[in-house]
């Protein structure tokens, strides 16, 4: 990603620390973000799963479609 200015930057770096701290799963939490899931977990079997691009596609948020 090529960041084109201080605004940009700062940007970019608050939408990673959310994902980050909010959305990304972590390992040693087991599966579960930072600052704790913001939903329960739900099974999506035969279910449609919608992908919500973040970051220009860098990163991918997932969530279940209506």
């Amino acid at each position: 990603m090529l960041i084109f200015g201080r605004r940009h930057l700062q940007s970019v770096v608050v939408e990673y620390v959310d994902h980050y701290n909010a959305h990304r799963p972590h390992r040693s939490l087991g599966q579960a973000p930072p600052f704790g899931p913001a939903q329960p977990p739900v099974a999506l079997a035969g279910r449609r799963v919608a992908r919500c691009d973040r970051l220009g596609g860098l990163v991918g948020g997932y969530s279940q479609a209506a």
